[in-house]
């Protein structure tokens, strides 16, 4: 896909979103939601069966919503905010329509860390409704300032899918054992790839030095085990829309230079002309470079579709930088 460089930096939004809580507070019950997450509200074999009811529900980005929406199959209508790959989440503005599906929902699902923080007004502002929120942050126990990408670390996915269960089975106990079943297949069978991959590679490549273009990539690669050698401080530079130093570009171009990498990983999304230098520069050294991106790509893909996909690149790149 294309490079989309953040210009603008991850500042959080101001104006629109004065105009969308404003509208959120005016909002009815029966505002119409915003796009769908893309993938659709899956249901397994089983069918709707039981108290026939459907949450409402609305995810601040489509990688948390896709996984909302398969758990939740037939009983819940998932709502996702950002659902372009060209979107930056961190410096979104929400719309008015993004305040009439906040206020619609029974279920909201932020990122939180900073991430997100035009969700905090919009949420705010229809506090006193009974709709139950879930900030995966604070769920994972990771806080503010701390790395943001925690749908990259597979053990914080896993306790996503645990609470968002939980959740659905507390806003609608009627159907709590066909939330358990939606639970149980999608983690038994339609992560199979998902989990395997990230076995495979943590059993054959663990400890394996790599290189990154930013902080997305280091949650993962600690759930796989891999070596980030890129110093912290540009990674979070480059993740927050900073410029980075002159010593940790240095340092880079040493590593890419003395080939102590072994792979490159970066940002499809968020592609600025220092990290188009060091993926020149890696190339030109024959060390194997793979891409994610920020948000489901494309735009329609599943959660597990989108992560298999790049994990499957991971993988390829180390078997060709390690011969294994």
């Amino acid at each position: 896909m294309s490079s989309v460089p953040r210009s603008a930096g991850h500042r959080p939004a101001r104006l629109a979103l004065v105009a969308a809580v404003a509208t959120l507070t005016a909002a009815t019950a029966t505002a119409c939601s915003t796009s769908s997450s893309g993938t659709g509200n899956s249901s397994s074999s089983a069918g709707g069966s039981g108290s026939g009811k459907v949450i409402q529900v609305v995810a601040a980005e489509n990688f948390w919503g896709s996984i909302a929406a398969q758990l939740g199959g037939s009983h819940v209508k998932v709502s996702s905010v950002i659902t372009n790959p060209d979107t930056d989440p961190h410096s979104y503005e929400p719309t008015a329509a993004d305040g009439r599906t906040v206020a619609s929902a029974q279920y909201a699902i932020v990122n939180g860390i900073g991430y997100d923080a035009w969700t905090d007004k919009l949420l705010a502002s229809n506090s006193g409704s009974d709709r139950t929120e879930l900030k995966v942050g604070d769920l994972v126990g990771v806080k503010p300032g701390g790395n943001p990408h925690r749908w990259y670390s597979p053990d914080n996915v896993h306790q996503v899918i645990e609470k968002i269960t939980a959740d659905y089975k507390k806003i609608d106990p009627a159907d709590a054992a066909y939330f358990d079943q939606q639970k149980n297949t999608f983690e038994t069978k339609t992560l199979t790839q998902y989990n395997q991959l990230i076995s495979q590679i943590k059993s054959k490549y663990a400890g394996t030095p790599i290189g990154a273009s930013e902080s997305i990539v280091t949650p993962l690669a600690e759930g796989l085990g891999l070596k980030m050698m890129t110093p912290e401080t540009f990674l979070d530079a480059m993740s927050e829309g900073s410029d980075p130093t002159a010593k940790d570009k240095a340092t880079i171009d040493q590593q890419i230079k003395n080939k102590q990498i072994k792979i490159y990983v970066y940002n499809s999304q968020n592609s600025t002309p220092d990290v188009q230098a060091q993926v020149k520069e890696v190339k030109a050294q024959g060390i194997p470079v793979t891409t994610v991106t920020e948000t489901l790509a494309p735009a329609n893909a599943s959660f597990q579709q989108w992560q298999t996909s790049q994990l499957q690149g991971i993988e390829q790149a180390l078997a060709k930088a390690t011969g294994k």
